[in-house]
């Protein structure tokens, strides 16, 4: 294991030879030793990245046979020194540089505010890390395609942080859609919940000690320290709702139902929708500025329609179809053929006819990927060199889903998209919010 010293001389030597970097100070572990190999215990040493309400869902490394935690990492000290603490022989960081340049660390998970899921996993890709990182994926479209870029051409293993994948009924109910068990498919809707608004950036506050609010802005711009912004946790935590930052709920919770949506999508042969066209509600007055509502009709390149909407959008009057039967899912994926219906959810499904249920056990040929639980698929792909059950090409493909729809609303217009060029076409204003700019000295 290296020091912090060995690595601060190592850097210098590195810049001092004119190396270059896509991020300040990232060093691959390979150069340090490491070679991409899995730790020689068979266990797969990971780091936790982000360390806030999101990160529970990495305690699963601690209980898992084949896998320790050995590092965590986070700008905000008394969230690493708490989760360090439950974790026992933990390391603790500031930066994820030096997380990244560590040669016993074989893996990392990704659980940090959404401006930062790719970036940092670009950085660990180039790394030799492999990952598992939240959803969504990125804040732009050129992130989405960035991140599938780099890690391809570093073979790492990516699993993305869609959970119901890894979920029985979930898996079972697209099976029957998939093997024709409701007939020729007529439409599909989505939902999620919706987003918040309000919020404010004021009063400003001093930065606490051992919040290093540099570094959790990171890319997106400069912006005064203030409760909204940076210290509220749950569904309200500004991270999830400011536009620097996120998409909103129409990516942050979207991503989970569109993620079922594109599973079926990849087993069927489909590409991505082709036309977008959306309305919804963006707040003006205050700080948060992400969508709190959103109705976007998709069309595939064979004419299906899917519907995508939130939560109560969905639940009013001519929202979604079998009302009395889903309405009381707060995310849902409904596919409905000419025999009948299925509505998957995390909470449950419903389908109809009733007696489909059963054939749910084995629906036929066509079969989807099992996982019984997400984090140790993960690892168990690590191990296998097999990519796991929400791989990178999927998940980029279905956070493009939330990305043009979020960018049909915002321009008020039909959004017309090329899957062959992976381009909007037709409207140069709209290809042009496919960007995001970042915050100097940060870079793709």
């Amino acid at each position: 294991m290296r020091t912090n010293t060995s690595r601060r001389h190592f850097l210098k030597t590195a810049v001092a030879a004119g190396a270059a970097i896509g991020f300040p100070t990232v060093i691959p572990a390979s150069a340090l030793g490491r070679g991409g190999a899995v730790a020689p215990s068979g266990r797969v040493s990971v780091g936790l990245i982000g360390c806030g309400g999101r990160s529970r869902v990495a305690k699963e490394y601690l209980n898992y046979e084949k896998s320790q935690l050995v590092g965590v990492c986070d700008p905000i000290r008394e969230r690493r020194e708490k989760w360090a603490a439950e974790a026992g022989d933990c390391v603790q960081f500031n930066d994820f540089r030096d997380l990244l340049a560590r040669d016993d660390i074989d893996a990392v998970h990704v659980v940090t505010a959404d401006h930062w899921h790719v970036p940092i996993s670009l950085a660990a890709a180039r790394a030799g890390k492999d990952m598992y990182t939240e959803k969504p994926l990125g804040i732009s479209i050129e992130q989405d395609l960035a991140a599938r870029a780099i890690v391809e051409k570093h073979k790492r293993i990516f699993q993305y942080g869609t959970q119901q994948r890894s979920m029985e009924h979930m898996r079972k109910g697209i099976e029957l859609v998939l093997n024709g068990h409701i007939g020729a498919l007529k439409e599909i809707h989505v939902w999620a919940p919706h987003g918040a608004s309000g919020g404010s950036a004021t009063p400003v506050l001093p930065v606490p000690d051992g919040y290093d609010f540099d570094l959790w802005l990171g890319p997106a711009p400069e912006a005064p320290f203030c409760e909204d912004r940076c210290l509220v946790q749950g569904a309200r935590n500004g991270i999830f709702h400011i536009y620097d930052y996120a998409l909103g709920f129409i990516a942050g919770w979207g991503a989970h139902p569109v993620d079922q949506l594109q599973w079926w999508a990849d087993a069927a042969g489909m590409e991505i929708p082709v036309s977008y066209l959306g309305r919804g509600t963006i707040p003006t007055e205050e700080l948060f500025d992400t969508l709190t509502h959103w109705d976007v009709e998709c069309v595939y390149a064979n004419g299906l329609k899917m519907r995508f909407l939130d939560d109560e959008t969905a639940r009013k009057e001519g929202g979604v179809p079998n009302l009395e039967k889903v309405g009381r899912f707060g995310n849902c994926t409904m596919f409905i053929g000419e025999q009948g219906w299925v509505a998957v959810s995390r909470n449950g499904w419903e389908v109809f006819p009733e007696p489909l249920k059963q054939k749910a056990e084995d629906a036929g040929p066509k079969q989807l990927p099992v996982s019984g639980q997400h984090q140790r698929n993960f690892i168990d792909a690590v191990l296998s060199r097999r990519q796991p059950v929400a791989n990178l090409t999927s998940a980029v493909q279905s956070d493009l889903i939330c990305q043009l729809s979020d960018i049909s609303i915002r321009t008020g217009r039909a959004i017309q998209w090329d899957p062959k060029r992976e381009a909007i076409v037709g409207d140069a204003e709209a290809g042009k919010r496919m960007r995001r700019p970042m915050r100097k000295p940060w870079r793709l």
